[in-house]
């Protein structure tokens, strides 16, 4: 089945609430959640000292499975940008600028993901997180409902991305919801409509 041809529920509270349920009572998701809360707002909030910066970074990549192979390289570029001013007024330029690092290797580096979601854990309510699951429901509810009028590359684009997930909330009366809450709704459903086989047809 083409993804054009497939049809998504409505979105609706009844639909965000039973997702937001079903986040509730994924254990390993929820606790590893808890266990990253602590560690970017209580034990490491800041982004002033390399070792900190290192162990949200190793974290991240090893939860998120991110495949950064060089967390000191990433965790190096995140601390020259002196990013938490930044991540307090919600700069949604900072994850551009977070996203391509060059590695050891002299290769450029596109961490996209990883940037969108360094950023949340800091501050969820101004930073969605990016990821390939929403991106297809995005794209999906996008053709199917027109919420707002973007292609592909836009949602790469990290502000315009973030301005796509506020015109979903809107658009669907959903504004009750956090960012947050929105992007643990989103990719469960496109966990579960898109999964990883599909991508690989």
């Amino acid at each position: 089945m083409r993804r054009k041809d497939i049809i998504l529920p409505t979105p609706s509270v009844s639909e965000v609430e039973r997702y937001l349920y079903s986040w509730q009572q994924m254990e390993n998701y929820r606790l590893q959640e808890q266990a990253l809360d602590q560690l970017f707002f209580e034990l490491c909030p800041n982004n002033t000292d390399i070792s900190e910066i290192l162990l949200k970074v190793a974290a991240l990549n090893d939860f998120y499975s991110t495949n950064i192979f060089d967390v000191f390289t990433v965790a190096k570029h995140i601390l020259t940008l002196k990013i938490d001013d930044r991540l307090k007024s919600g700069d949604p330029l900072l994850v551009e600028d977070m996203r391509l690092i060059t590695m050891k290797d002299g290769k450029t580096r596109n961490f996209y993901s990883f940037a969108s979601k360094y950023c949340s854990h800091h501050n969820p309510n101004d930073f969605p997180i990016y990821d390939r699951y929403v991106d297809t429901i995005l794209r999906v509810y996008g053709i199917q409902d027109q919420f707002a009028d973007f292609v592909k590359d836009d949602l790469r684009n990290y502000d315009r991305y973030k301005k796509i997930m506020l015109s979903f909330r809107s658009f669907y009366g959903l504004e009750m919801y956090s960012l947050k809450q929105i992007d643990q709704y989103l990719w469960q459903l496109g966990k579960q409509m898109f999964p990883k086989t599909y991508y690989k047809r």
